[in-house]
């Protein structure tokens, strides 16, 4: 018998309306902040470069902070996936492509399987496209211990957060492995995508020198993807999250509960592309990062129905492992086997 699917969340259609007005394009602030992010994260790349005649040390400094430069131009990509950072459909692809060449990260292909993420966020028959692969406590009892062996591996912070990130970007992006038919025509552009980063990392490699090049950029690089993973675990990996069979889904549910309102200071915001204010992104991926801190100023009645966690409560998310459709909650694997010993699974 299946659980209690969650309580819906409902809208009225004056609520759902109103958000139409923050998907207005502004062409200034799209060019303000391709200027603030671009030449911030150039500049700081030379510094990184020079750096390395003193110490490495300086270099990784400086590439933490020039990571986060890197996070706020690949939201740029990110929403110009979404076709709201700008309305004219050759600058997006223009644009896109451009922040696409610094973040390793192909434009069209992630922006389609993007796409799968915000239609069916929380489904649970679909997790492996745009997620973190989330088991239920049914699912994981019903393993073989090998295979429980490997997801607590998976799901460990070292593999999570270090080893993840950096396959993600460095090795996943590189492949076109969904299957699904849309895809099937896009693995061109992920070849196209290679094969000029290929050529722009040889040109930059002879030019400046490969280890040093490769020192500076694969720093950045490591160092971004560790920023973007932990960004996107937090924003659905929640203890109180949604996630349900398709028969008792609900996209306005999925956006509001399931995503997270991380509440990051100021400055970590603007770096981050507003993307912590991720529950009204997810309600309508049609508003450009820019007019999102403006949405919930104006329409704080947004905010009353998502978790809202500032950055050190989010570090206990790290051990939430399990989706238990009985609590309707994330769970720990400590919690499942406490649960277990008591017969209670």
């Amino acid at each position: 018998m299946d659980p209690n699917p969650a309580e819906k969340i409902v809208l009225s259609k004056d609520k759902i309306q109103v958000l139409k007005k923050y998907t207005q394009e502004h062409k200034s602030k799209a060019a303000i902040q391709i200027i603030n992010s671009f030449i911030p994260f150039i500049g700081i790349w030379i510094l990184m470069y020079l750096s390395l005649d003193m110490s490495y040390w300086i270099t990784l400094g400086l590439g933490a902070i020039n990571a986060f430069f890197l996070v706020r131009i690949f939201i740029i990509q990110h929403d110009c996936g979404h076709q709201s950072f700008v309305k004219n459909r050759k600058a997006q692809k223009i644009i896109g492509h451009a922040c696409s060449y610094l973040s390793a990260i192909p434009f069209y292909y992630w922006a389609k399987s993007h796409s799968i993420h915000h239609k069916l966020n929380g489904q649970l028959e679909l997790r492996d496209i745009g997620d973190v692969t989330t088991y239920t406590v049914a699912e994981y009892k019903a393993f073989s211990k090998a295979k429980k062996v490997g997801y607590r591996i998976y799901r460990s912070p070292i593999v999570m957060f270090l080893i993840g990130p950096v396959y993600y970007i460095f090795i996943h992006n590189r492949l076109a492995k969904i299957k699904m038919p849309a895809f099937q025509k896009l693995k061109g552009s992920v070849i196209l995508s290679n094969l000029v980063l290929l050529g722009l990392f040889t040109i930059l490699g002879f030019t400046l020198g490969w280890q040093k090049f490769l020192t500076v950029h694969v720093t950045v690089l490591t160092l971004f993807s560790i920023i973007a993973i932990w960004f996107f675990y937090v924003q659905h990996q929640h203890e109180h999250g949604y996630k349900q069979w398709k028969k008792n889904w609900d996209y306005v549910t999925s956006a509001l509960k399931g995503s997270t309102y991380y509440k990051v200071p100021g400055l970590f915001n603007w770096l981050t592309g507003n993307i912590g204010i991720h529950h009204v992104h997810h309600l309508n991926p049609a508003i450009p990062n820019y007019n999102l801190k403006q949405c919930i100023k104006e329409n704080p009645w947004l905010n009353k129905y998502p978790t809202t966690i500032g950055f050190i409560d989010s570090l206990s998310l790290m051990s939430n492992k399990l989706w238990d459709e009985t609590q309707q909650r994330m769970i720990s694997f400590r919690e499942y086997y406490s649960l277990e010993r008591k017969g209670l699974i």
